[in-house]
């Protein structure tokens, strides 16, 4: 088999994807109809168009932008749904996904209306397919800690829903020394936790997401390479990187694929995942983003083989579930 072939049918894991970011320009366009919203655009092509940004803020903008077209449950099953059926085109068998509640909490829309039609797909998914989806609460860190705990509490109701709480949007001047108290609360109900660090923030960013939030899986994490004391923690405990390679390139941390880090990291011993982080703004799924990196870097079986079933390895799956994918992954190589 190619190493094309190879990409496409072995079966996947994706643990760093935002839903709002998977929101496709055709569904964007379609709601906005359903809703009578206006939007900057005239077509889906001028909204494909506008997704060209200089810096992690301009991206920001746009999505939250595209957000607002997300009004009722059956908008939130239309977006889930859209990512979950490129989950199985692409032999993605189980993700873990990201959703941001103030990106519409502080839009009056609420957890009463976004977690009903999230869950409605994700259980179509899992009768139809055997996928396995967990969910992962996310905190927008340009807002306040106080926030954060306000969002936390509105969550109580979906507890038993939620896998894992993160910390994603804007990193630089939002350390996560800012939110130390709401994740020691989140730690005391029991979640895994997860956090963007060393994407634009730096290398320091990373030792405060390990050492105060007591993360169990870095999200990005490419510059610890900056950092030969923090890439030895990282080998030593094998905390996780979930390294999205297309993201890198639109939000300029590289201005090349060339100079993509992800296999260096590898060849430390670290714990190196692929993802697509926000799909539609980015350039493409899961499967585009390992096609990239062997377009620009060159990729072997074994380095594809390892980096997929780093993927399960990464997981919040059970071992035995864990065990049992990196089997079948085997199989398919073998």
């Amino acid at each position: 088999m190619t190493l094309s072939s190879l990409i496409s049918s072995v079966p996947k894991a994706e643990l760093h994807l935002h839903i709002e970011g998977a929101l496709e320009p055709s569904l964007m366009w379609s709601l906005a109809a359903k809703h009578n919203i206006t939007l900057p655009y005239k077509n889906v092509a001028q909204i494909e168009a506008a997704y060209q940004f200089s810096n992690l803020q301009s991206f920001l903008d746009i999505y939250y932008a595209g957000a607002s077209v997300l009004l009722d449950e059956d908008d939130f099953f239309a977006l889930m749904w859209s990512y979950l059926c490129k989950c199985k085109e692409e032999n993605i068998v189980h993700t873990e996904i990201m959703f941001d509640p103030q990106t519409h909490t502080e839009r009056g829309i609420g957890y009463d209306i976004f977690m009903p039609g999230f869950l409605r797909a994700i259980d179509k998914a899992r009768q139809q397919w055997g996928m396995s989806v967990k969910l992962i609460l996310s905190f927008l860190r340009h807002l306040s800690e106080q926030e954060a705990f306000d969002t936390l509490e509105q969550a109580k109701p979906y507890y038993r829903y939620i896998d894992a709480v993160g910390l994603d949007s804007s990193e630089k001047g939002h350390p996560p020394v800012k939110f130390r108290r709401v994740f020691a609360q989140v730690r005391r109900l029991g979640f895994r936790i997860v956090a963007h660090a060393g994407e634009e923030g730096p290398a320091d960013y990373i030792w405060q997401a390990i050492h105060t939030l007591g993360v169990d899986r870095i999200d990005h994490g490419v510059r610890c390479l900056e950092d030969p004391e923090l890439v030895a923690l990282l080998k030593k405990r094998q905390i996780p990187l979930t390294v999205c390679p297309l993201s890198n390139l639109k939000l300029k941390v590289i201005n090349d694929m060339r100079q993509h880090s992800l296999f260096a990291l590898m060849d430390k011993g670290l714990l190196v995942t692929v993802n697509s982080d926000d799909p539609t703004y980015f350039g493409g799924y899961l499967n585009r983003n390992f096609e990239a990196l062997d377009a620009a870097l060159g990729m072997n079986k074994n380095q594809l083989q390892a980096l997929v079933i780093n993927s399960f390895k990464a997981s919040f799956l059970s071992e035995d579930e864990k065990t049992h994918w990196i089997k079948e992954v085997n199989r398919h190589f073998a």
